[in-house]
């Protein structure tokens, strides 16, 4: 390339010749410039920046946070409302299982006093509603940890009153309080009367129902077989014993279908009416034994009548 140089102060024109080479070294010198000026600009911009005030920036930045930060408040509060929704309907069913705890432990036989002694004690409160406040996040989580802790009380509370309600059932199922035969019943009570053989004042440690033979005699409670034998004045009976020295006897069967070991549930057929023994027809003789002596078992047996429940457990179970 060549370039003429053209002046009032030379007598002659000047050429200048250039070269690939020249025009690359003046590339290669134009970058290195344009790098240089931004590195120092670089330098100063972090160097001065606490010095640099830019107001339209700022406000737009500003701005921005301010926005950011509503839409953050916005959010939090409308979780804390949702939060406080919900913390009221636990607190309503609470209530709830308050008084269904009340219920229950007034069937079985448990004062409510006794239940509140595990829970923390409250003060009453009330009063007029002046001015509410939404709940703050230190509220909210004040108000869950108290509902934590009566959660807890109530649900020892309920678990004692099913540990109650549990024994309660297991000793009632264990109490011959069911009629062992649907018959007729107290042909011949509990205690002395007029033997039928012999015509004697003598003592009948039973009860009697009089009922066709093959009628199906059943289990006055649970409990397990522990006697199944043929004796001369009971002809084919057994017994069951019900735990805690208590048995029954069941006796003059014509047919037993259990045997000794056996566990059965209340109501459940263990033998047939019959007149075997020292009998004049066909009946039950039901004894109620405790640590081998013989009780009315009208004094069980009147449950039956007295408690619907009972009879109709045991109407279920035939």
């Amino acid at each position: 390339m060549h370039i003429i140089l053209v002046s009032d102060r030379l007598a002659t024109a000047k050429t200048i010749v250039l070269t690939w080479r020249h025009l690359a070294m003046a590339v290669v010198a134009f970058t290195l410039a344009i790098l240089a000026l931004s590195s120092l600009f670089s330098y100063v911009t972090v160097r001065h920046a606490a010095e640099i005030r830019l107001p339209f920036l700022e406000k737009l930045v500003q701005a921005m946070n301010a926005e950011q930060a509503q839409e953050s408040r916005r959010f939090v509060r409308e979780n804390l409302n949702v939060m406080a929704v919900r913390l009221g309907e636990m607190q309503a069913q609470l209530l709830r299982l308050d008084s269904m705890g009340e219920r229950l432990a007034a069937v079985a036989g448990i004062k409510p006093q006794e239940l509140r002694m595990l829970e923390k004690p409250r003060d009453g409160r009330g009063g007029p509603l002046i001015e509410p406040q939404p709940l703050s996040p230190d509220n909210l989580r004040e108000a869950l940890d108290s509902l934590s802790h009566r959660l807890e009380a109530k649900s020892d509370a309920l678990s004692l009153l099913e540990t109650h309600l549990i024994e309660e059932r297991i000793r009632k199922s264990r109490l011959p309080t069911s009629l062992p035969v649907d018959a007729a019943w107290n042909t011949s009570s509990f205690g002395f009367r007029l033997d039928p053989f012999t015509g004697d004042k003598a003592m009948h440690e039973g009860v009697d129902f009089t009922a066709d033979v093959g009628t199906p005699i059943r289990a006055a409670a649970a409990g397990v077989v522990v006697n199944v034998e043929h004796h001369p004045g009971y002809g084919n009976v057994l017994d069951i014993d019900h735990g805690n020295d208590l048995v029954t006897r069941y006796a003059h069967c014509s047919k037993i279908v259990v045997q000794p070991g056996a566990l059965v549930k209340r109501g459940q057929v263990i033998a047939e009416v019959g007149s075997t023994g020292r009998s004049t027809g066909p009946h039950l003789h039901f004894e109620v034994r405790i640590k081998g002596t013989a009780h009315d078992p009208n004094r069980f047996l009147e449950l039956a009548r007295e408690d619907p429940h009972l009879e109709h457990r045991h109407t279920a179970s035939r």
